[in-house]
């Protein structure tokens, strides 16, 4: 069981170039063979039972998630004219597959994993698919680190519940008319993220754990091109976090 607690710093909204400064709460463990793990706003259970020793580990299990995506803390005046958002609830599956053993040892890890979400709850009413690979390497007992890079691929209603902007939204705001976020299923972001852990015991198997790391996101095309992150916002979008964990 691992618990974690700090703090990061993220855009305001997927988009925005102001930044906010939130508390991050992080829980990974296994219960009756099941593994369960938070990523963010999400939580997710690994329903395939991973055997003590073994190499190649299949993963695919539910996961939800909470997007509070411009619910609050906007801080550019012609976004926050637009009107905030309604928190939409998701709904979908997680899976992939984690090897170890691959280069610098028989202990580093590559994963592939896709996650796909879709709105339950009547906001967005669309869908999200996210594949990810992932590369992580012990550099001693006490020491870890970790990189990854992800796309996010959007489905038509994300694109115009969060980028659009309506005749009205453009007269509340002053920012133009726009609607091509939504014309089409497309990939809207991509991020490269570096993660390091550091055993203050000794051990990053037991005891209290140092943990930080750092992502680099771009939005991409029709998403990049939206007012709400050309003329308002930054295309380019950092976060980054540090915190402090327990593992038992």
């Amino acid at each position: 069981m691992s618990v974690a607690g700090g703090v990061i710093t993220a855009p305001s909204y997927n988009g925005s170039d102001d930044r906010v400064v939130l508390p991050g709460f992080y829980l990974r463990g296994r219960l009756g063979g099941f593994a369960f793990s938070t990523r963010g706003t999400n939580f997710q259970v690994d329903l395939i039972r991973q055997k003590r020793g073994q190499k190649t580990d299949l993963k695919f299990g539910p996961i939800i998630n909470l997007r509070s995506d411009r619910t609050g803390r906007i801080k550019d005046a012609q976004v926050e004219a637009l009107g905030e958002k309604k928190m939409a609830v998701e709904l979908g599956f997680s899976g992939g597959i984690t090897h170890t053993g691959i280069v610098t040892s028989g202990y580093d890890q590559v994963g592939l994993r896709v996650v796909g979400l879709k709105d339950i709850s009547g906001k967005h009413g669309s869908w999200v698919l996210s594949p990810t690979v992932d590369y992580g390497t012990p550099l001693s007992k006490r020491a870890f680190i970790g990189v990854s890079a992800s796309v996010n691929v959007y489905g038509k209603g994300f694109g115009r519940y969060y980028f659009d902007i309506d005749p009205l939204g453009s007269a509340a705001s002053g920012l133009p008319v726009y609607n091509r976020a939504g014309d089409k299923v497309t990939a809207g972001k991509y991020t490269i993220g570096l993660a390091g852990a550091y055993g203050l015991s000794g051990d990053l198997r037991k005891g209290f754990v140092l943990i930080g790391g750092a992502q680099y996101g771009r939005m991409l095309g029709r998403y990049a091109d939206s007012p709400i992150v050309a003329d308002a916002g930054s295309a380019d979008q950092w976060l980054g976090g540090i915190g402090l964990a327990y593992q038992f």
